[in-house]
């Protein structure tokens, strides 16, 4: 075994020995300088002063111990290890020379004389103690990297800067220049958005400025990261200052909120994660408080239709996470989904009774079958056609799904006694411009007619685009960057409200809770995010520069796609619900017994029906739809021109 190995395999007992040697030779030092004159005492030095220096080489060997002084890497210089080494020195020499008054009151030498040799002893010893550290292991950390070629990645320190000078960045700055940290950073700028802490200094980092400076100081200092070290501030200002610091390049970490900062006491390095675009919103993340919902659960059969989509296994990922329900029972066409969600919650909760069938919603005999079986009591129908552009090539099959879908799945519930039923709907569905928004707006109609003959509650949640569903723009990009670009953005301006799934989903739950009949939710979304600002700051969080590494290209808005969605029909109004973040919509006034007789009539004839007759009978139950579809509006025109042809 070489030096290096040695050492480090066995370096608490290297330091021991180590210090062994570096009080014998302090002993015989001190000895030499205080006692060479005087040959008469060399009986009293031998029969007095070992045995102070067995007490003091126990009572050093204990405080070491206690203060963990060789649980320490010294390779490296750290100036608070060797703070802890002076420290320990001085407490174990004062406890042992403490513990030595016989020695003070011989009568063959002074207190003065004994006092002043265990000054010099001392000094001798912890100038050896000090050296001996410095050089071996310095000889060591030379012997690893010049010969074994060991640790060459770990001379380089990343250069830090960090957002905030208040309590959080120094207790930080303190964890980053302990031992197991100091090698890899080097925090060199602090910014602070108080003006008065500009060019003042934090533990020896200055303050160079505020937010307005990152870009510039970022670039002056070469910073490899940036840590944002604010937990207080506001997801406002945290979002702003985050997209400044996205644009500099440099690898983004943050620190989670300040109640979580606070639980960890002496372990703040620990708790950094990258920022994602979650960091981007702009606002807090919602976390409402459940319990009501999971008392109404509780003791009950939950059925979920698309229990295996984004939304419906995040609903039946929450309610098995509460424990609360008999059975939760899993329904959806694609086995995949759903072959996926039941592995998780097995996995994760193995005592949940889960079922999951396949069946398609459009098969209402499947559904009795389902419900004579397991007599359901909360129903979440998650199920649903919801791509824009492809229902607007397939008009039939989003009425078939999404329209009888929704149809057979209520009237299922409603012969069966089921006492809930919550329909998850889209901000598509408000003067929608497409086929997709405006079968959901048909959807809500029929939850709401349902509700006016039912002893079921029937309700339906309308909220806008969810972060990293199926589908959405998140994963798209996420691809479309690993492939080195383009990303498409349909148009420059197009701006979308975005909720993480598992906020929309807690939200549902607690709309579904608050339900009396008939209402449609509308969940508060908060500030809209514009795309091209999500695309470019994805390209950012990813390491490349937009328009430069990664290229932005527009294709044009898509057949019925809007520049920006609405979460209400302006007839509607609001009114508030016992959350802030959860509204409920006035319905609009509309003939349930026409639409229930024009939906009959459809189902007769749309087999065999064209497209465009199907998208002027959902035209005709939703005045509000005004299709933006080019392949419709061709179609259209040629059938008016052959009409005119005709007469």
């Amino acid at each position: 075994m070489n030096f290096g190995n040695l050492v480090k395999k066995h370096f608490k007992a290297f330091l021991f020995v180590a210090d062994l040697l570096a009080m014998a030779i302090a002993i015989f030092v001190a000895a030499t300088l205080k006692f060479d004159a005087a040959i008469r005492y060399q009986n009293w030095f031998t029969e007095y002063l070992w045995a102070f220096v067995l007490i003091d080489l126990g009572v050093t060997t204990l405080i070491f111990f206690i203060r963990k002084i060789y649980n320490r890497m010294w390779q490296y210089f750290v100036a608070w290890d060797y703070a802890c080494l002076f420290g320990a020195f001085a407490v174990s020499k004062t406890i042992a020379t403490a513990l030595c008054p016989f020695i003070y009151l011989t009568e063959t030498y002074s207190t003065r004389g004994f006092l002043t040799w265990v000054a010099l002893f001392s000094i001798i010893e912890l100038l050896l103690m000090t050296v001996s550290r410095a050089s071996i292991f310095g000889c060591y950390r030379v012997w690893s990297i010049k010969v074994l070629g060991h640790g060459n990645k770990e001379i380089h320190q990343k250069k830090v800067m960090i957002i905030g000078a208040g309590n959080a960045a120094r207790r930080l700055i303190e964890e980053l220049r302990g031992r197991k940290n100091s090698t890899r950073y080097k925090v060199v700028a602090l910014i602070d958005d108080n003006k008065n802490k500009k060019n003042e200094y934090l533990d020896g980092i200055k303050v160079y400025g505020d937010r307005n400076d990152i870009v510039r100081y970022a670039a002056e200092l070469d910073v490899d990261e940036i840590f944002f070290a604010v937990p207080s501030a506001g997801e406002k200002d945290r979002k702003e200052i985050l997209e400044i610091c996205n644009k500099t390049g440099c690898v983004l970490k943050t620190l989670p909120s300040i109640t979580a900062v606070g639980e960890a006491a002496g372990d703040m390095a620990s708790k950094l994660r990258k920022v994602d675009y979650t960091d981007l919103l702009g606002r807090e993340q919602i976390s409402p408080d459940l319990t009501r919902v999971f008392d109404l659960l509780r003791g009950h059969t939950v059925f979920v239709s698309g229990g295996g989509g984004s939304i419906g296994s995040e609903l039946v990922r929450q309610v098995a996470k509460s424990g609360v329900a008999k059975r939760i029972i899993i329904f959806d066409i694609a086995e995949n989904g759903a072959y996926e969600i039941q592995q998780e919650i097995r996995r994760t909760y193995p005592d949940v009774d889960l079922k999951v069938l396949i069946g398609s919603i459009r098969d209402e005999k499947r559904l009795c079958e389902i419900f004579e079986e397991y007599k359901p009591s909360f129903v979440y129908h998650a199920a649903a056609h919801k791509h824009v552009p492809l229902m607007e090539d397939s008009p039939k099959e989003a009425v078939k799904n999404n329209v009888f879908g929704t149809y057979n799945l209520a009237k299922t519930a409603d012969k069966y006694g089921v006492k809930r039923f919550v329909m998850i709907s889209t901000d598509k569905a408000v003067n929608p411009t497409n086929v997709m928004g405006a079968t959901k707006r048909i959807c809500e109609m029929i939850v709401q007619s349902f509700n006016k003959i039912s002893e079921t509650d029937f309700v339906a949640v309308r909220f806008g685009n969810v972060l990293g569903s199926n589908g959405s723009v998140i994963p798209l990009f996420k691809e479309q960057i690993e492939n080195g670009g383009p990303v498409t953005v349909t148009h420059p301006d197009i701006i979308r409200y975005f909720m993480l799934i598992p906020e929309a989903v807690s939200l549902v739950l607690q709309a579904g809770a608050y339900a009396e009949g008939g209402e449609i939710f509308i969940l508060d979304m908060g500030s809209p995010v514009k795309i091209r600002e999500l695309a470019e700051n994805l390209i950012r969080l990813s390491g490349h520069v937009p328009g430069e590494d990664i290229e932005i290209k527009y294709t044009g808005l898509r057949d019925g796609e809007k520049l920006y969605e609405e979460l209400l029909i302006s007839e509607e109004g609001i009114q508030k619900t016992q959350n802030d973040l959860i509204y409920i919509a006035r319905p609009m006034e509309f003939d349930s017994d026409h639409l229930f007789k024009r939906l009959a009539e459809v189902k007769e004839v749309i087999e065999t029906a064209p497209n465009e007759d199907i998208v002027e009978v959902v035209k005709e139950l939703v005045p509000t739809f005004v299709p933006n579809n080019v392949a419709y509006n061709k179609d259209m025109s040629e059938k008016k021109n052959k009409e005119e042809a005709c007469v």
